[in-house]
C-alpha cells in the first residue's frame, strides 16, 4: 500500500511530497520545496522516523518553489533525480528566478535523467506514469499512478483553479490543451495532489473549475 505525506513549504506555500510504499519503505519525493534548514529538517525527520530508501528525486516542473530542495535531498539521500528536459533553462537559471521575487538559492543539481512519456518507473509494486502537460512551463509533466487512482498535477492544475501562464515558458492555451487531452481524460475519481493548496478530484474539477467548465462540457 501507497502512503502519501505532504507538507507546505517555502515562501509560495508549495506542496512538497513524499508517497512511499510501506512494504518495500522505498519512496519518491516529488518537487521539495524546502527553502531554509528548519524545512530540510522536517523532511529529513519524516524519512529517518519511517525508515524510508530514498529511491528518486521527481519535478513536475523547474520553476524556483518546486526545486528549492532538490540540493538537499540529492545531496543527503542521493536519489535517482528525473526532470523535465524542456525545464532546463529554468533549472539552470533559478538563480534568475529567485532574484525575480527578491530571494536567493543554491544552484540545484543536474538530472540524472530527464523525463519521458515512454518511461515508467516503480515503488514497490506501484507504477509511476508520466503524462507531459505543458503550459505553466514549456516541459512539466504530471505523475500519475494509475493503481491507485492519483496524480501529482505539479502546477497546471488546482482545486479550483489552474496555473498561470505569465511566468517563464508559460502558454495559455497549451496549459488547456494539456487539461483536456491529458488530465480530463482521466477517471473522474483521480484525485488530485496539486502544487499550491487543497486536494481534488478530475470530475470535481471537471464541473466546478470555473477557468475549466466549457473546456469540460467540450470533452463530455
Amino acid at each position: 500500500m501507497l502512503v502519501i505525506k505532504s507538507f507546505v513549504f517555502n515562501f509560495f506555500t508549495e506542496n512538497t511530497f513524499i508517497v512511499w510504499d510501506e512494504s518495500t519503505k522505498e519512496c519518491a519525493v516529488i518537487d521539495p520545496g524546502c527553502s531554509q534548514k528548519s524545512e530540510e529538517d522536517i523532511l529529513e525527520q519524516y524519512i529517518s522516523e519511517n525508515n524510508l530508501n530514498v529511491k528518486y528525486l521527481l519535478n513536475t516542473h523547474c520553476h524556483v518553489d518546486h526545486i528549492w530542495g532538490c540540493k538537499f535531498v540529492k545531496d543527503k539521500y542521493n536519489p535517482v533525480y528525473y526532470a523535465p528536459e524542456l525545464d532546463m533553462s529554468l533549472l539552470e537559471n533559478v538563480n534568475v528566478q529567485a532574484s525575480a521575487f527578491g530571494l536567493e538559492i543554491e544552484k540545484p543539481p543536474k538530472p540524472d535523467k530527464y523525463i519521458n512519456e515512454d518511461e515508467q518507473l516503480t515503488i514497490g509494486n506501484s507504477t509511476i506514469e508520466f503524462l507531459f502537460t505543458p503550459g505553466h512551463t514549456a516541459g512539466e509533466f504530471c505523475f500519475y499512478f494509475r493503481k491507485e487512482a492519483f496524480c501529482f498535477t505539479g502546477d497546471v492544475i488546482f482545486n479550483n483553479n489552474i496555473g498561470r501562464t505569465d511566468l517563464w515558458g508559460g502558454d495559455y492555451s497549451t496549459l488547456l490543451k494539456s487539461i483536456k487531452t491529458k488530465l480530463f481524460t482521466l477517471p473522474d475519481n483521480v484525485v488530485i495532489y496539486p502544487g499550491h493548496g487543497s486536494f481534488s478530484k478530475v470530475g470535481v474539477e471537471k464541473k466546478n473549475n470555473p477557468f475549466l467548465y466549457e473546456l469540460s462540457s467540450s470533452a463530455r
